[in-house]
């Protein structure tokens, strides 16, 4: 009798390390399959990705989903234009009709920020969003931060500019070229009665 209550305990007992193995992978496998938060891109109508942003962050309080939804990016940079002399800063979107959203995604949050009025749709296939590279996105918002601006000026070619600084200081040219992706253009002055090319960057001139 004694040997069949052993032999029964053991049974017993290797059963109960057989279920606890079996839970214990489980519980692994439901870890590793769990979701985590990574960075999407969402397409806007343009214009539309401030709006987007703020009816997006209304969203998530309203329908308690900030545990799957965490930040909201529209990547931007300072301009700084130069008119009549006057400098005057304004911020520009780095990708026009792109919104960056960080989140958990599953069937609710996409739903959420699907139907965010403004969206049209997330970057990857209908079904199946892509998540961007983490390298990716650092890179993006790091060039947002930049404070180094880029200044614009309301010159064209015929136009009249004095020189503010460097060696032709107080000299008049004029516009013959406008290089606006550079910050800079080229001018004719007139250097002991002769015409003379130079090139200048916006912040060396003035708009006569």
């Amino acid at each position: 009798m004694a040997k069949k209550e052993t032999e029964q305990n053991a049974q017993n007992l290797e059963e109960t390390q057989e279920e606890s193995i079996y839970i214990s992978k489980e519980q692994t496998h439901n870890i590793e399959k769990a979701p985590k938060k990574r960075w999407y891109v969402v397409h806007t109508y343009s214009g539309y990705e401030n709006k987007v942003k703020v009816n997006l962050e209304k969203r998530i309080e309203y329908m308690n989903m900030g545990e799957k939804i965490f930040r909201i990016e529209v990547p931007q940079k300072t301009i700084t234009q130069v008119r009549s002399g006057k400098k005057t800063k304004k911020e520009e979107k780095i990708f026009p009709g792109y919104v960056l959203v960080e989140m958990i995604m599953d069937d609710d949050s996409w739903y959420v920020v699907r139907h965010t009025a403004g969206v049209t749709k997330f970057v990857g296939t209908a079904k199946k969003p892509i998540p961007a590279k983490d390298s990716e996105i650092k890179k993006i918002i790091h060039r947002g931060a930049q404070t180094t601006a880029k200044i614009e000026l309301d010159v064209k070619v015929g136009d009249k500019v004095r020189i503010v600084s460097g060696p032709f200081a107080e000299f008049i040219g004029d516009i013959t070229e406008v290089y606006p992706d550079k910050s800079k253009l080229r001018a004719m002055v007139s250097i002991f009665g002769r015409e003379t090319p130079v090139e200048l960057e916006y912040k060396q001139i003035q708009k006569v």
